[in-house]
């Protein structure tokens, strides 16, 4: 019951993912990170470990397709699981286990790969990147487009309640994490919260680099 997406700005190097679902608290489960190494989703009966492990095979040196197949290969019961991979590169790779409901799909475009389980239609995936593709601004403004893209072509089979957004850059630490982990509405409460926070995003970066600078937020 859970719709997502991950992707790469070729522009800036940020990596990041949006996702969504019907469960409280999506953002502590299935949404995985790192700068200059990729992005992992992990969902349906998730599996949390299955993320750091993702990032840990990108910086050994696999791509998307051999971390997918490494996770495949490696984790018991796989088949309960929904995965895709999106590498430093750009380049993205998904599994679709045996036991993952539907309706179930998966789309890839340039630089971003979308995936989603127990869907209204098996078209909302593509529709997600569509949407992202469409999207003009930065990486998580377009992401966050992408996400209502995927909501407007029908979402899961059920009410979402809870929704997070995601993007990495330079740094260790995000440069956005927002997360709404219960409410009736997640996605237009992500979408205030995004609003509200992107003008104030680089002034908190700035506090960690350089503090004697940096603005009173």
């Amino acid at each position: 019951m859970t719709f997502s997406l991950i992707a790469r700005c070729p522009e800036t190097g940020q990596v990041g993912g949006a996702v969504t679902t019907s469960s409280i608290a999506v953002g502590s489960r299935c949404l995985f990170a790192a700068p200059g190494v990729g992005a992992v989703l992990t969902q349906h009966r998730t599996d949390p470990r299955l993320g750091p492990r993702g990032l840990d095979l990108l910086r050994s040196g696999c791509g998307a397709a051999e971390a997918v197949a490494a996770l495949v290969a490696s984790t018991p019961d796989i088949a309960w699981r929904q995965l895709a991979v999106l590498d430093a590169a750009g380049r993205t790779a998904h599994h679709h286990g045996a036991r993952v409901k539907p309706e179930l799909g998966a789309a890839h475009g340039e630089g971003v790969v979308a995936l989603g389980n127990i869907l209204s239609s098996a078209a909302v995936p593509a529709a997600m990147v569509a949407g992202f593709e469409a999207a003009r601004g930065s990486l998580a403004e377009r992401l966050l487009a992408g996400l209502e893209a995927g909501e407007a072509a029908g979402g899961e089979h059920g009410e979402v309640t809870s929704a997070a957004l995601l993007v990495m850059h330079r740094e260790a630490f995000p440069y956005v994490d927002l997360r709404i982990d219960h409410a009736p509405a997640p996605l237009a409460g992500l979408r205030q919260l995004f609003i509200r926070y992107a003008p104030l995003a680089e002034g908190f970066l700035q506090r960690a680099l350089c503090p004697d600078d940096a603005p009173v937020i």
